[in-house]
C-alpha cells in the first residue's frame, strides 16, 4: 500500500504526542493510539513502516501535532512493528 496524502480513516492509525518525562520538559514521544481515545491533537499514518519513514524525512509529525522541535519516534516504530 502506498502512502497517499489523504486516505480513508479506516486505512490509517492515529498517532499522538506524549511527554517523554513526567515534568513536561518539552521532549515528546510519538505514541500509537489504535482506539483513537487518547487526549490531544492527533496525526494519522498508514500502519506501515515506509509511511513512518516518509513522515520522518518530511518532518510531518511535529508539524501535524503542532510541536516546536522534534519528536522521538522510536517507541512508535516498535509499536508499529508489533502491530504488523
Amino acid at each position: 500500500m502506498g502512502c497517499r496524502a489523504r486516505a480513508p480513516q479506516i486505512d490509517v492509525v492515529r498517532v499522538v504526542a506524549r511527554p517523554k518525562q513526567a515534568d513536561h520538559s518539552g521532549e515528546w514521544v510519538a505514541w500509537l493510539d489504535p482506539d483513537r481515545r487518547l487526549p490531544g491533537r492527533g496525526a494519522y499514518l498508514h500502519l506501515n513502516l515506509n509511511c513512518l519513514d516518509l513522515a520522518e524525512r518530511r518532518r510531518a509529525l511535529p508539524r501535524a501535532l503542532r510541536l516546536n522541535g522534534g519528536i522521538d519516534v522510536s517507541e512508535l516504530r516498535g509499536q508499529m512493528q508489533q502491530a504488523l
